[in-house]
């Protein structure tokens, strides 16, 4: 069995990357924010208004393992899925997790252009946000660091060169653990 898990913070490419990494390996996409909210028939922003972040990283945790019994997906996970062990620990079993980087301010930027951010992204904390964003990059760097295989930097760099640079690291790997 052997999936590839993009991993990162909110717009370091992991859907974007993650559709073209599939359609290159002929393998399917799914963005586990999105099954999340096919699942459970509400958006993320209201999961975290009505039910707090307790209940959506609940509900993330089941998707997440539903999804890691697949088998040849490229799956997108929410930014804070590598907050949580189980999560890390079915990702590992089941594949690959390639950290996206970018920079803060290659996050804000992309943050400011992305229109659906409002529904899918509520904010993390009521602080402005370039401060947001470097506070929850310097908490959640160390989770990323632990959970992924290898990562790739994507500040500057279009879809189709990460797409090369993690096929060279998935060949350099042995493609895998299993």
């Amino acid at each position: 069995m052997m999936n590839i898990y993009l991993i990162g913070y909110r717009c370091t490419g992991k859907s974007s990357v993650g559709k073209s990494l599939a359609k290159i390996l002929g393998w399917s996409f799914l963005d586990a924010d999105v099954e999340l909210v096919k699942e459970y028939k509400i958006t993320i922003s209201e999961i975290v208004a009505t039910e707090g972040w307790k209940s959506f990283r609940k509900k993330e945790k089941h998707v997440l393992k539903r999804l890691s019994s697949l088998d040849k997906h490229v799956i997108a996970t929410g930014g804070g899925a590598i907050l949580d062990e189980e999560n890390v620990k079915n990702m590992k079993k089941s594949g690959v997790s390639i950290w996206l980087r970018a920079t803060p301010e290659t996050v804000k930027d992309r943050i400011l252009k992305d229109e659906t951010t409002e529904d899918s992204r509520p904010s993390l904390t009521s602080k402005g946000l370039m401060e947001e964003i470097e506070e929850t990059f310097i908490y959640r760097n160390p989770f990323y660091e632990k959970a992924m295989d290898f990562s790739v930097d994507t500040d500057n760099i279009d879809v189709e060169n990460i797409c090369l640079t993690i096929q060279k690291n998935l060949i350099e790997q042995g493609s895998g653990k299993k």
